[in-house]
């Protein structure tokens, strides 16, 4: 059984800090969290932890790389299938995110608007060498993206159940089936069912 250890939750992003200030030049790390997770919340942190030390970095939210509401409500606004598939276009998050920074220096913060349905209108950002991104959002683990470090935060289904609004449960399911069929360890697995108490997996 793996083993996990209480971990304060500044402790925690000094320890994803530390990790990716041992690696030299540019970076691109996941935050991996349904949204009751709030894994924006822990990004913003890091990349403040990272400024605070001299390192340059930004947060790229995944909920500003959804697809057209036309795409993602094709088959109904409570759909499961098309929020695991559909709603977020993690290849145009490849493109613009991991590989313009790696291959190109740049960056597209944002590609959609969300709540108003179209272009984010997102100018395109320069990135020094040690340039780190944090990307956030949920199932970004297990889409074959190359990131250079990756933190999982875990709820398990009754904790999914609590802190999910009542009208974004019907998500609970693609997010439980998603974390099922990809369980391979992240550098971080975090439990988060109480974000002021995580527990950190220990490896043995």
């Amino acid at each position: 059984m793996p083993r996990y250890e209480p971990i304060g939750p500044g402790e925690l992003v000094a320890r994803i800090a530390e990790r990716v200030l041992a690696r030299a030049g540019r970076a691109v790390v996941a935050v991996d969290g349904a949204d009751a997770a709030e894994p924006e919340s822990l990004a913003a942190e890091v990349v403040s932890h990272l400024r605070e030390v001299g390192r340059a970095a930004a947060s790229v939210p995944l909920h500003g790389y959804v697809r057209p509401a036309s795409l993602r409500l094709e088959y109904g606004r409570d759909d499961v299938g098309s929020y695991r598939d559909a709603w977020f276009d993690y290849a145009a998050l490849d493109r613009e995110v991991l590989r313009a920074l790696r291959e190109r220096g740049r960056y597209l913060p944002a590609l959609w608007d969300e709540a108003a349905d179209r272009s984010a209108r997102a100018a395109i950002r320069d990135a020094s060498a040690g340039t780190v991104l944090i990307v956030s959002g949920p199932m970004l683990l297990g889409r074959g993206l190359a990131f250079d470090h990756t933190v999982r935060l875990v709820l398990t289904e009754p904790a999914l159940l609590r802190r999910t609004p009542e009208d974004q449960r019907w998500t609970i399911p693609a997010l439980l089936a998603h974390a099922a069929e990809h369980p391979e360890e992240p550098d971080f697995a975090v439990r988060w069912d109480h974000p002021g108490k995580p527990a950190l997996r220990i490896a043995d």
